[in-house]
C-alpha cells in the first residue's frame, strides 16, 4: 500500500499506528507506536509522539514539543514552539505512575502559545488560546484568553484568533465579523 503522508528520513514511525493523508513529519521527530495521527498535520523538527496520542485533522506542531501519552488533540490545535505537556501530576523517577497517566483534552481549535505549560488532567476548550509562557493548572473555557503563571482569564477570543471586545453580552469580532454571545461565564458563536 502507498504511503500517502510524508516522513522526512531522520525521522521515525514505530508501528503500528494510523497516519493520514497530507500528513507531514519534520526532521529528527520521533512518532510512537499505537499513536493516531489524522489528516493534513504538520509536525515540526524534534517533536516526540507518545504512544497511545490522538491527534485530529490538521493539527500544527512547531519544533520540540513532546506530546506525551494521555494528550488528545481535536482538529485544527495549534500546538507553539516548545510548549510542553505533563502526564503525571506527582512524578518520581524511582516510582513508575504509568497506570496513572492523565487525560488532556484539547478541543477543536485551541492554541498553545510558544513555552507554555499544560498540567496534565485538564480540558482546553474550544478555539481557546493560551498566551506564550503561561502554565495552565486548571480547565479553560471555550473561546477563553489565558496568558500568566498561573494562567489566568485575560479576555476572550474569536475563532479566527482575535480578542473580541463584548458590549454587555454581545461580541462581534472586528476581524472576520463573527457574532458571539456571553452568558454565564460561557460564550457561544451565534449563527447568522
Amino acid at each position: 500500500m502507498e504511503q500517502n503522508y510524508f516522513v522526512h528520513e531522520s525521522s521515525y514511525v514505530d508501528q503500528p499506528c494510523r497516519i493520514g493523508s497530507g500528513t507531514k513529519i519534520w526532521h529528527f521527530t520521533h512518532v510512537m507506536a499505537n499513536s493516531v495521527i489524522g489528516e493534513n498535520c504538520n509536525i515540526g523538527q524534534n517533536v516526540v509522539i507518545s504512544p497511545e496520542v490522538v491527534l485530529g485533522n490538521n493539527v500544527k506542531i512547531q519544533n520540540n514539543v513532546s506530546v506525551y501519552t494521555g494528550v488528545v488533540c481535536e482538529d485544527d490545535v495549534f500546538l507553539g514552539p516548545s510548549c510542553v505537556f505533563t502526564n503525571v501530576i506527582n512524578p518520581r523517577s524511582h516510582v513508575s505512575r504509568r497506570a496513572e497517566y492523565k487525560e488532556t483534552l484539547l478541543c477543536r481549535g485551541a492554541s498553545i502559545g510558544a513555552n507554555a505549560t499544560i498540567v496534565c488532567g485538564h480540558r482546553i476548550g474550544r478555539y481557546a488560546f493560551i498566551g506564550a509562557g503561561a502554565v495552565v493548572t486548571k480547565d479553560v473555557p471555550d473561546y477563553a484568553l489565558l496568558v500568566g503563571n498561573p494562567a489566568r482569564q485575560r479576555g476572550w477570543v474569536c475563532q479566527c484568533g482575535e480578542k473580541l471586545s463584548f458590549q454587555e453580552t454581545t461580541a462581534v469580532c472586528q476581524a472576520c465579523g463573527a457574532q458571539y454571545h456571553l452568558e454565564a461565564g460561557c460564550v457561544k458563536e451565534v449563527s447568522i
